[in-house]
């Protein structure tokens, strides 16, 4: 429910401020597009989970990844070590498959106990006939929707500020739906009466949270159609099918494309609302899934990542891809290091070392050319204060606890 309205208060963002935005666009150089990638990657980092430390290190791991493969400038091979499968670089999305799909299921069996765990926490009054969830949500109507309307009648400007904020979330460059919702979460926990609900199954963050998700995901399609900039994950592998296509993202799309662009809003919407019906049926289904044993659910997640990775090029070498991906992301989240600024390393590392080798090559050699221009200086500034961020909010941090504990 809360995740149509965030959706359709995104499509509407969309449909209002991209044309301006892309006559804004058609002021970028070169160096205007390197730092929007920069800031894009600033952000990733300081949205994510944990620590910001933690996430740096991530997003450069995604970096060092990014270089695999003939170079964007000078197609010279890097650390292909003679792999023809690498030419290309590192297939992202048997990529994400493993870092975000078999790391989880990697993580899952390594439990301690999981042979006694349905594929989900069992709570507290479940037994072997089937979980808590799978006993007492029934699919009709009245129990799925009920409660939704509940909610977004008590509290619709919070729903609105956390679509506001999904929506701007998804407009930077690498970002993405997850973080979206994560930073949603947090501001709707700290503006919450009942803080001490959230994660324990409170129903308001749970709703704030989706409302950011689908919101972001409309957001993502500002710069993506503006600069050519993917938002997120998703954008990036549709953009691969525009530009197969012959459909040039850009500030002119929206000028020679116009019909297109139109049609792009009438799907987003008419995804998002049927959103209802689908998700009801989801509910329905899903209550029956939670049933199906662990033992029995958990091979056939793996199938499917197998499949979903060999059926992108027809390549084993992507299955051995995934399965090394799935083994860091395990590793990883071990750690407690986010994976989603890796893949965002990988999608953005590419555009970013190509914007700044022009750069670099226009001036012959001179950095200068990054702050030359009013409009790069300005995006310099900004990228500056986005990677500093964390260490600033650190430092006050310290000082209110070192003030806080000379006090008498």
């Amino acid at each position: 429910m809360f995740s149509v309205v965030g959706g359709l208060f995104g499509v509407a963002v969309l449909m209002f401020f991209a044309r301006p935005f892309a006559r804004f666009a058609t002021l970028f150089t070169v160096a205007e597009y390197f730092w929007f990638y920069v800031i894009g990657l600033g952000c990733a980092v300081v949205v994510s989970r944990g620590s910001a430390l933690k996430g740096a290190f991530a997003l450069l791991l995604g970096l060092l990844f990014s270089t695999v493969g003939l170079s964007p400038v000078h197609t010279q091979a890097r650390f292909t070590f003679g792999r023809p499968e690498l030419y290309q670089g590192i297939n992202f999305i048997p990529a994400m498959i493993g870092l975000f799909g078999l790391s989880e299921i990697l993580r899952a069996v390594s439990m301690p106990g999981a042979e006694k765990l349905d594929f989900v926490s069992t709570p507290i009054g479940a037994d072997r006939r089937g979980s808590f969830f799978a006993r007492h949500v029934s699919g009709s109507f009245r129990s799925v929707f009920g409660g939704s309307l509940e909610i977004l009648w008590r509290r619709p400007l919070r729903i609105l500020q956390c679509s506001a904020i999904g929506t701007i979330i998804g407009i930077l460059p690498g970002a993405g739906a997850d973080i979206a919702a994560w930073v949603s979460f947090g501001y709707s926990k700290q503006r919450s009466k009942t803080p001490e609900l959230y994660g324990r199954g409170s129903l308001e963050g749970v709703a704030d949270a989706g409302a950011a998700n689908n919101a972001a995901l409309a957001g993502a399609w500002i710069p993506a159609l503006v600069v050519g900039i993917p938002g997120d994950s998703i954008t990036a592998i549709v953009l691969g099918i525009m530009t197969m296509k012959n459909l040039t993202p850009g500030p002119e799309i929206f000028e020679r494309q116009g019909v297109l662009i139109w049609g792009l809003y009438f799907v987003f919407i008419l995804a998002n609302l049927a959103l209802l019906p689908a998700g009801w049926l989801a509910i329905r289904a899903g209550a029956q899934l939670i049933r199906v044993p662990r033992h029995t659910l958990i091979p056939i997640i793996v199938m499917f990542c197998v499949i979903g990775a060999y059926a992108i090029g027809g390549s084993y070498f992507d299955v051995a891809l995934m399965l090394a991906m799935g083994l860091l992301g395990f590793a990883l989240e071990r750690a407690q290091i986010p994976v989603g600024p890796v893949v965002l390393g990988i999608i953005l590392g590419g555009p970013l070392e190509e914007r700044f080798v022009q750069g670099i090559t226009a001036s012959r050699g001179s950095l200068a050319v990054f702050v030359s221009r009013p409009l790069a200086a300005l995006l310099g500034v900004v990228a500056l204060i986005v990677w500093l961020l964390p260490a600033i909010t650190a430092l006050h941090e310290r000082r209110r606890s070192v003030a806080g504990l000379s006090r008498p």
